[in-house]
């Protein structure tokens, strides 16, 4: 006595064979079989000692069952097979009457990996390696019948055996079974009512069908989902026209609901539909992910534009997401985008992009509240500390706390150790909700630039680590905060890191602002290299830039760079009248100590560099004048003092040391090795020159890192990720925008970025470095990230 229970093509009929002894006699009953003439071969049955087979038992008819039932009771010996759904009174006695018999009950489990290598070893004659045996297992879900026939069929297709198979098992469960089949087998996690809606069957009426489906052997055993050969088989057997529908069902009950615009069009793109309805979605599905994925708004864009939506509804956003990636707006913002307000702030922040403060701050002056926070940073960073007191008191209580903190942040420019704590928060603000609004510069970078300045190179480096991470800003945001990584790394003498990250932005499309700092970096690593033709080369990609004369208070350190290689290529006078518009901002700001001396020491290092000591005197009695200066601002000024003594040729031994170790902690090495070394050249005394070249080789010595280089989590996007892993699995452009919901073109251009912040250039070296990049996953593999 048995009863074997399991879904179809669990393997119910084999199992039934496995039991039934060598030689035994058998009697089968069928659904051909009558009421009235059974009991008579039952009879018999009892008498010989034959088993009675009952496949299938659930596809009897009551009166059968019932006689069955009799039969066991009356001790003919019966193994049953039937699903696991009970779905009859009749079908539930001879149950009862099976087990009440010292019957056992058998339910048949999906396949392990290990039982499915034996199945296709069977099948097939071949032994599967373990990687296939467990994809055979994944796509069947453990089902014997499915696995045998994909293990049968040539690879990477869809079994034609299957399909018929999933034909047969839906044509017998009926059409409302076969439209909640053909939703399911899109793959979406959808909720019971969208479920319900798109496939036209009564929400009361599914938990039956989904019962049916899964005693089918359609479903995986644990889910309410299809297996996914079935799901391959449903789609491969609809027309291109009825598999736009389906997506198009699935749309309409998802727009129904409210749900997610972007889920909702992507279901409207792949059905192609167009027209009033699917413009709106397509254009909510932009706003929706302008700030996350901008270049997927991109898309969503074009498609509202492909189904008709009016123009005008769609340039604030596709402005945004332009500004965003750093890519050219100028087409979209016209003359009268003014009226717009969130033009208005897009207009301001490419502005500042491109490094030009005044007139960015004067754009965002005209767009509400929030623009007049956003340009407090720009009006103090170009000396105009009135108007930036008057925006900051026109800020409302509708500005995100993030940004009013920005701009408080801002306002204490002027006193750099009170700004940077402010600067941090507001960072902090902006990594738990980021406003939605395109940014003329993030609190991370100015935190950082601030940072540099008193001495503080952890936390620049911690706030535009943070930055990278959280995605702030979005793409054009993320390239500078790279840049000024770079820059923070070689000020605080960790120079082949900085050329490391330098070499990322090689193909990076960077704004007018951020190509300055680009030239800025290459300025500076080439002069503590000593190689004049890059020094040379930095500074004629720079000098254009440096000819609107377009510069803030933020990019006063990263000017020293480029006039300090002016000077070395005899062109000092090109770089003198951006240093005069420096000077100007600070002279409007009043001379804040902290600048001030910032703009002193631009002289101070010129002068060296000229070998000038007329001017070297000239910056050490501004820098006299200075009060209150403590840190990395009385390191200079001591190291000014020193410097100047050093070009008359007066060397203090002692006095240089001391100066060049405050230099040093100031997080100024390379110019306290100068500083050393420069002495140690021009004193008479041999064992001084000794003792100072010693120094000013122990303080260029390479400082080791203190955190990890560029984590993964850092230096892709969760985007770019999954792009990269599709693209290391050999999938083309068309395959990965098809599955992610994208154009080829989006795929190319997240492929270009991923590149480009590889820092590689052929595609040999692409799929390289990715293996590499994902082996960080593998503890067994003996790559690590650090090795790209």
């Amino acid at each position: 006595m048995t009863v074997v229970v399991g879904v179809d093509g669990a393997g119910r009929t084999h199992r039934l064979a496995m039991l039934v002894a060598a030689g035994a006699r058998t009697v089968r009953v069928t659904s051909a079989d009558s009421s009235d003439e059974l009991p008579g071969r039952l009879a018999a049955c009892r008498e010989d000692g034959s088993l009675v087979i009952v496949d299938d038992a659930h596809r009897l008819g009551s009166d059968v069952l019932k006689v069955l039932t009799k039969a066991v009771r009356d001790g003919v010996a019966i193994a049953i097979s039937r699903r696991p759904t009970i779905d009859s009174p009749a079908l539930a006695e001879l149950d009862e009457a099976v087990v009440a018999a010292g019957g056992d009950v058998t339910m048949l489990d999906p396949l392990t990996t290990a039982d499915t290598a034996a199945l296709i070893r069977n099948a097939t004659g071949v032994a599967p390696s373990t990687e296939r045996a467990g994809e055979i297992q994944a796509e069947s879900a453990g089902w014997p019948v499915i696995a045998t026939m994909i293990a049968t069929a040539p690879a990477g297709t869809v079994p034609v055996a299957l399909v018929a198979r999933v034909q047969q098992r839906l044509a017998i469960a009926g059409a409302p079974a076969t439209r909640v089949a053909r939703v399911l087998a899109l793959g979406l996690e959808l909720p019971d009512g969208v479920l319900s809606q798109a496939s036209d069957v009564p929400l009361g009426d599914l938990p039956l069908i989904v019962r049916l489906l899964r005693d089918s052997g359609l479903l995986v055993a644990d889910a309410d989902r299809l297996v996914p050969a079935v799901s391959a088989a449903i789609r491969a057997d609809l027309s291109p026209v009825e598999l736009r529908r389906v997506h198009s069902d699935v749309a309409h009950a998802l727009l129904a609901v409210g749900a997610d615009s972007a889920v909702v069009a992507a279901q409207l793109r792949t059905a192609q539909v167009l027209g009033p309805v699917a413009a709106d979605v397509y254009r909510s599905a932009g706003e929706r992910v302008r700030f996350t994925e901008p270049d997927a708004a991109l898309t969503w864009f074009d498609d509202a534009a492909h189904a008709g939506a009016p123009p005008g509804e769609l340039t604030a956003g596709r402005a945004e997401a332009l500004a965003l990636l750093g890519l050219p707006v100028d087409g979209l913002l016209t003359s009268t985008a003014g009226a717009d307000q969130r033009l208005a702030l897009v207009m301001g922040a490419v502005e500042a992009h491109h490094g030009r403060a005044d007139r960015a701050a004067e754009i965002l002056l005209s767009a509400g509240s929030l623009g007049s926070a956003l340009a407090v940073p720009a009006l103090m960073s170009t000396g105009r500390r009135a108007d930036a007191q008057d925006a900051q008191a026109a800020i409302t209580s509708g500005v995100p706390p993030s940004v009013r903190r920005f701009a408080e942040a801002a306002t204490a420019l002027e006193r750099p150790t009170d700004a940077l704590p402010l600067f941090i928060e507001a960072a902090e603000a902006f990594d738990r909700s980021a406003p939605g609004v395109v940014l003329p510069d993030t609190p991370h970078a100015l935190g950082a630039v601030v940072g540099v300045l008193v001495g503080d190179a952890n936390t620049a480096e911690r706030l535009l680590r943070g930055a990278i991470s959280a995605g702030v800003g979005g793409p054009v945001a993320s390239d500078r905060h790279r840049l000024l990584h770079a820059w923070v790394l070689l000020r605080a003498g960790r120079y082949d890191a900085a050329l490391a990250e330098l070499s990322r932005t090689a193909d990076m499309q960077l704004t007018g602002r951020d190509r300055l700092v680009r030239a800025c970096l290459a300025a500076g690593v080439a002069r503590r290299s000593g190689d004049i033709a890059t020094l040379r080369e930095a500074w004629e990609q720079s000098e254009h830039i440096l000819a609107r004369r377009a510069v803030d208070l933020f990019q006063l350190e990263c000017v020293e760079e480029l006039a300090v290689a002016a000077a070395r290529l005899g062109k000092v006078h090109r770089a003198m009248p951006i240093v005069g518009a420096l000077e100007g901002v600070i002279d409007h700001l009043g001379q804040p100590s902290c600048w001030s001396v910032a703009l002193d020491w631009i002289h101070v290092q010129i002068a060296v560099a000229l070998d000038d000591a007329e001017a070297a005197d000239g910056a050490v009695h501004r820098l006299e004048d200075r009060v209150g200066l403590v840190g990395r601002q009385e390191a200079q000024r001591n190291a000014a003092k020193c410097w100047a003594a050093i070009l008359k040729g007066h060397v203090n031994r002692e006095a240089v040391l001391a100066a060049a170790d405050a230099l040093d902690i100031a997080e100024l090495p390379w110019e306290a090795s100068r500083l050393a070394g420069q002495a140690a050249i021009r004193t008479a005394d041999p064992d001084d020159a000794r003792r100072l070249l010693e120094r000013a080789r122990a303080f260029i010595h390479v400082r080791a890192e203190s955190s990890p280089q560029n984590p993964r989590s850092e230096l892709l996007s969760e985007r770019e990720l999954e792009v990269a892993r599709m693209v290391l699995a050999g999938r083309t452009h068309r395959e990965i925008g098809a599955q992610l919901y994208v154009s080829p073109k989006t795929v190319e251009h997240h492929v270009a970025r991923i590149r480009a912040k590889l820092g590689v250039r052929t595609r040999a070296e692409f799929v390289a470095a990715l293996r590499v990049f994902f082996a960080a996953d593998d503890p067994s593999s003996g790559e690590t990230p650090n090795a790209l």
